[in-house]
């Protein structure tokens, strides 16, 4: 499966989001400027994202966005990318079966690999995410530290 740029993308907003919005809302523009995401791609995705209910939006001088860090990343890649299924098969999304699925066995490899990546992403939650970000970012800055010394 391979994502596109709204899920890459989207995600890496999301992951901004929330590792700058503890103390207050967060501008558009500032995730845009720090991820190099130009403003109006940004703006498709963040409309996505605020119709699923993953961020919330605030108006006035203060404004901008939040997003709780209680969400899986299978919510945000879905509201994003919509499902996951690795192929287009019936037996995968509910729809009406298709003319040959009495005889087909393809279906039970889609399915193992459909169940193995939305098990992955629904069980790895953005607060995990937030947290090695802090790791990697303090470690960086320790590595930083020691070069100059």
């Amino acid at each position: 499966m391979k994502l596109s740029t709204k899920g890459r993308y989207g995600l890496r907003a999301v992951l901004d989001l929330a590792l700058h919005s503890e103390t207050e809302a967060v501008a558009l523009s500032s995730i845009a400027e720090r991820q190099s995401i130009s403003i109006s791609y940004l703006e498709q995705l963040i409309a996505k994202l605020r119709k699923a209910g993953i961020v919330e939006s605030t108006r006035g001088a203060r404004g901008g966005y939040v997003v709780d860090e209680e969400i899986s990343i299978g919510d945000i890649l879905r509201a994003l990318e919509g499902n996951l299924n690795p192929v287009d098969c019936s037996e995968l999304s509910g729809g009406p079966s298709c003319h040959a699925s009495d005889i087909c066995v393809t279906k039970y490899v889609w399915k193992r690999i459909s169940d193995s990546i939305n098990n992955a992403v629904d069980t790895l939650m953005l607060s995990e995410l937030v947290k090695e970000s802090r790791e990697v970012q303090a470690a960086g800055q320790e590595k930083k530290n020691d070069i100059l010394c």
